[in-house]
């Protein structure tokens, strides 16, 4: 299950190259993840959705979320096309994603730092 939701070898080449730093990196995604979700579901302007819809994208993508990446980009396409209608249910959807894999990235927080 966690292959369709987390890229495991972007996972291992962050935690390569941050070394000591990566727990506070998945730390930092985590509560950057929670104040974008919070953004998406408040904001009712097509741009700014559009713009919040990219940089969750970017970091999801980053972070190996590839399911959160992919909806991320289709709420930013969506919004491009200015209308907000039944944006609920795909922001709705990157909310149920993203409740999938916090608890991916906790545990893997706790790998990584039982090493």
């Amino acid at each position: 299950m966690a292959d369709t939701h987390l890229d495991r070898d972007v996972l291992s080449a962050l935690q390569e190259v941050m070394e000591d730093g990566y727990p506070e990196l998945l730390d930092t995604f985590l509560a950057d993840s929670e104040e974008r979700l919070s953004l998406l579901r408040q904001v009712d302007d097509a741009e700014k959705l559009g713009a919040a819809a990219h940089s969750f994208k970017g970091s999801s993508s980053n972070m190996g979320a590839t399911r959160l990446a992919e909806l991320c980009h289709e709420l930013e396409q969506r919004a491009k096309q200015k209308s907000l209608e039944g944006i609920e249910a795909l922001v709705g959807e990157i909310d149920g994603e993203f409740a999938i894999v916090r608890p991916l990235y906790e545990a893997e927080r706790q790998r990584s730092l039982a090493e």
